[in-house]
């Protein structure tokens, strides 16, 4: 790997998730913890890629003064300390790790559960305190209770599990999954005016948005059953803080506890603090060893994959590959942006529209990475700033380029294809490319059928079929001194038009190109290089 990286991770972060980065060859990782924004706003420039947890905030002065960033990390779920829209226009991929707390923030939402059934932080204060007053703690099973969930996604799908082995009875809301979505899952789906009169406990596990914000006021807190207890191990904001504390403090409810809040740390004035029925800890969700290190790891090894030029499995601004279509949808990922870079080297003058069409199996998957990719290779090399997934639709159509993509369902010769057509103010060339036994070829252009690799010093010589033309581009380029190290062509038909494509083991000098393209019966000679990306 010829370029160099800079990474740094400006939150502490795990060591152990951190390897992947340290170890990964090309990449220079630096841990500077505790900056001023002004101190990082002043660093940022020299980097590649920023790590952070929920302390640094990513603003949009920050994102506009990384001119060479190319993706952010956030390690954890949550990203309301990072500017997306800002990296979206800078073409910055944001990533996240949705999957790395999920076992630590269920298993703290039991056994926040469990710990409010049981009435256990008030009854050690009372310890503590030198009494032993047994009475004032008798707790109650959670066995044949009910739990209410609000949102069933990851964490919510664990806490069911570990509900469920209590014995309990599980209750959700949630909109967008379907009554055989939740079935499967043991669980009863009902809408949450439906669900609140009927549970004895109550979690959420939900984004903030502005469709949750408060979506637990005190008219929802109100519909709870006397002496039901809420949880909040998600996001602060999703249940109001100020209703959940009278509700608690009126003996409405029977207790609540909280891991995050509208404001962190708590401040000191908040109603929540006055009330022992109600358990606090400080954002505890993710504060596990195996979690930390889980998010670390996961977050490192996205941000190699972004600078190394492959999709993030967990990219915010950018569509999601799910692992089964990683393994198919890379190779052409990489041949489409060699197939734009080939495209480009032949005709560069006023493009004007791109048109990509996949054939076959590859057409099953989201092609936005592959459209990308093709983007990127036609323009690489011609706009200042750095083309990427996010922003290479937008770059396109900003210089006046029309994209235009197909999927058609097979094709006659390959399995599975790309084709590849730019048209300009000379006319409109084409190349089509697929992946056979691993390896990336072109397999036409400008529809004539011609097999070879998508890789090295290429010739390419549009000429009239006749006989010696071989030998005459063969002697030129030996007399040359520039060795040949494969030689196919393809034809319309005898005698007629012809496409020549040469690999040599350097590069054709001009001098040379301009004699070659002198040679009668030749048309347009260019000579293209495709480098590993």
């Amino acid at each position: 790997m010829s370029e160099r990286f800079k990474v740094l991770v400006s939150d502490k972060l795990s060591q152990n998730g951190l390897r992947p980065l340290m170890e990964a060859e090309g990449i220079e990782l630096e841990i500077r913890t505790q900056l001023s924004p002004e101190e990082l706003l002043s660093l940022i420039p020299d980097y590649h890629a920023l790590l952070v947890r929920s302390s640094t905030q990513v603003t949009d002065d920050l994102i506009r003064a990384g001119k060479r960033l190319q993706a952010i990390g956030r390690a954890g779920t949550g990203v309301d300390n990072i500017d997306v829209e800002a990296a979206t226009r800078a073409g910055v991929t944001v990533v996240n790790t949705p999957t790395g707390n999920t076992v630590a923030a269920a298993e703290h939402t039991i056994a926040m559960l469990l710990a409010l059934a049981r009435n256990i932080p008030q009854a050690d204060r009372n310890v503590r305190s030198q009494q032993w007053d047994r009475g004032e703690f008798v707790g109650t099973e959670v066995r044949g209770k009910a739990l209410g969930i609000v949102g069933l996604g990851r964490i919510a799908q664990e806490v069911v599990q570990f509900a469920l082995s209590l014995g309990m009875r599980v209750l959700a809301y949630d909109p967008f999954v379907s009554q055989e979505y939740a079935s499967q899952r043991h669980v009863t789906l009902i809408s949450l005016d439906e669900m609140l009169p009927q549970v004895d406990f109550l979690t959420v596990h939900v984004p903030l948005t502005n469709a949750t914000r408060n979506i637990l006021d005190a008219d929802r807190l109100k519909q709870l059953k006397q002496g039901a207890r809420v949880l909040n191990v998600a996001r602060g904001g999703i249940i109001d803080e100020d209703a959940l504390a009278e509700a608690v403090a009126s003996g409405h409810l029977g207790g609540a506890a909280l891991d995050v809040f509208n404001s962190e740390p708590l401040p000191e004035d908040s109603p929540l603090r006055d009330n022992d029925k109600i358990i606090l800890t400080p954002h505890l969700g993710a504060s596990t060893v195996e979690a930390m290190d889980r998010v670390a790891e996961d977050v490192a090894v996205q941000v190699m994959d972004i600078l190394y030029g492959r999709p993030a499995l967990y990219a915010v601004n950018a569509p999601i590959l799910p692992p089964t279509a990683l393994n198919t949808v890379i190779p052409f990922i990489e041949l489409a942006e060699r197939m734009g870079r080939f495209l480009r080297q032949i005709d560069e003058e006023g493009i004007s529209r791109l048109e990509i069409t996949g054939h076959g199996p590859v057409t099953a998957f989201d092609m936005t990475y592959i459209v990308a990719s093709a983007i990127r290779g036609v323009l690489s090399d011609i706009v200042e700033e750095r083309v990427n997934l996010v922003n290479a639709e937008l770059t396109a159509r900003s210089r006046g380029i029309e994209i235009v993509q197909r999927k058609m369902p097979k094709h006659e010769r390959y399995e599975s294809m790309i084709t590849l057509r730019l048209t300009s103010a000379s006319g409109t060339n084409s190349v089509l490319g697929t992946v056979l036994l691993d390896e990336l070829k072109f397999v036409a252009v400008n529809d004539l059928w011609v097999e070879f690799p998508a890789a090295g010093n290429l010739l390419l010589a549009s000429h009239t079929d006749r006989p010696g033309m071989i030998g005459k581009v063969g002697t030129l380029l030996g007399r040359s001194d520039v060795n040949i190290s494969f030689m196919h062509v393809g034809r319309r038909a005898p005698r007629g038009e012809s496409i020549m494509v040469l690999g040599t083991d350097e590069q054709t000098p001009a001098k040379v190109l301009k004699k070659l393209a002198d040679i009668q019966d030749i048309r347009w000679m260019k000579a293209v290089e495709l480098r590993e990306s």
